[in-house]
């Protein structure tokens, strides 16, 4: 009798053993409402990580592509208008010039019209002068239009066109004729005066203060 008790004991001393080391074995975590087991760290995905990067930079990419394609479209509207701008400008930069004409060209009109019935032919050449003065009075003091070459001026051919020259008791090159004036405007000619040159002959000194009358009339 007193064995068989002896292992009833033994068999629960046993059981109570692995019923420790159960417990023993689980993770457990003390908490204001009692043990409770804890629950394993979840680490996200990394596949779908790696999407959802994808997803943003593509995202992003298109953002980009449609923030150029605008930048280039403002471009091709800016360039576009530039253009007309410049072509306009360039079609129309007479316009003021041409406006200014119109009253020298009426007036010419006019003159002609007098002429027609005129007895008096110095009447007209007289308005006809009157007219080329308002013309050049015109274009000088508003367009800095100037005229230049005169019969004796000394040759420069940075702004003569010599189509002929002679020999003549001259001390150094002297435009002997105009055949065309010279016009300048502001500082750049555009165009040059024809003449005619006459050129040291050799009876002259350079720097003697000699007046000669041209040989070329």
């Amino acid at each position: 009798m007193k064995k068989q008790e002896d292992q009833d004991q033994q068999e629960m001393s046993q059981n109570d053993s692995n019923g420790e080391g159960e417990v023993q074995g689980e993770k457990v975590v003390e908490t204001d409402a009692g043990t409770t087991k804890s629950d394993d760290t979840v680490e996200e995905d990394p596949i779908q990580k790696l999407e959802s990067e994808k997803a943003e930079l593509e995202a992003k990419n298109k953002e980009l592509h449609n923030q150029y394609l605008m930048a280039m479209a403002d471009f091709d509207n800016y360039r576009k208008r530039m253009v007309k701008e410049k072509q306009e400008a360039f079609d129309y930069a007479n316009a003021n010039l041409l406006t200014d004409l119109l009253e020298s060209i009426d007036n010419f009109d006019r003159a002609l019209d007098a002429a027609a019935t005129a007895t008096d032919v110095s009447s007209v050449v007289d308005g006809v002068k009157m007219i080329r003065n308002q013309l050049v009075s015109m274009l000088e003091n508003k367009y800095n239009l100037a005229g230049y070459g005169e019969k004796g001026d000394v040759f420069d051919s940075n702004i003569h066109e010599a189509i002929g020259s002679m020999a003549g008791p001259v001390a150094e090159p002297v435009c002997s004729e105009v055949y065309l004036k010279g016009y300048k405007l502001k500082d750049r000619i555009i165009r040059y005066a024809k003449v005619m040159v006459q050129m040291p002959d050799g009876s002259v000194a350079a720097g003697d203060g000699k007046e000669t009358e041209s040989t070329a009339e």
